[in-house]
């Protein structure tokens, strides 16, 4: 109860109230495990549709928001976090399909994942901000995965497990378990053998 309350007084003294008030009812709605918890300040939007694990935390400055509606549109939207998962400072995560991540995954700062985008139709005459948004699907990252800094996933990728993304990278697709990817956009560099106990590099010739 004290860690709460003390988390609660430093949100205040670090944010505008408002905003600060608004993030903190929405992280009551979060189903929160065991010994989990997101570090304030904090962005929270749609937390009844948030489900962290047991030992989970997320840094400060952290964005997770699932939409139910945008303009006209309505989405039926899930973030799922495991058991024992770290998330550093300024993650991004944002859902209006669904987004899964794995018991024991490690994410360095300012990641981002999602699973939709705004339109970007050129013929229309309207900003991006106003066409609807769309998604190519849901994103899954599969357990004991390590994504490094300022790493982007994008809609409709899966991960399997035990895999490494490079600092920096764009994941556009999908890469098995036992992956080592990096670069924009990422590509398989190494992958795991089981036999030989080590990373093998991958020959793109």
């Amino acid at each position: 109860m004290i860690k709460k309350v003390y988390k609660r007084l430093k949100a205040i003294f670090l944010g505008s109230p408002p905003d600060i008030l608004y993030a903190l009812q929405e992280a009551k709605k979060i189903s929160f495990g065991l010994h989990s918890y997101i570090d304030n300040p904090m962005q929270i939007d749609g937390g009844e549709f948030i489900r962290i694990g047991d030992n989970s935390s997320i840094g400060r400055y952290a964005w997770l928001g699932t939409f139910l509606s945008y303009n006209r549109q309505q989405f039926s939207p899930s973030i799922t976090i495991g058991n024992n998962v770290r998330i550093g400072n300024y993650a991004c995560i944002t859902a209006i399909d669904n987004i899964e991540i794995g018991d024991g995954c490690l994410f360095s700062e300012y990641i981002y994942i999602s699973d939709h985008a705004h339109g970007i139709d050129a013929e229309k005459e309207i900003s991006p901000k106003d066409q609807d948004l769309y998604s190519k699907g849901p994103v899954k990252i599969g357990k004991n995965t390590f994504v490094g800094y300022r790493a982007s996933i994008l809609p409709g990728v899966t991960l399997g497990k035990h895999c490494v993304v490079g600092a920096n990278s764009v994941v556009t697709k999908s890469f098995p378990d036992y992956s080592m990817v990096a670069g924009i956009p990422a590509r398989l560099i190494k992958t795991y053998s089981l036999e030989q106990k080590k990373w093998i590099n991958v020959n793109h010739e």
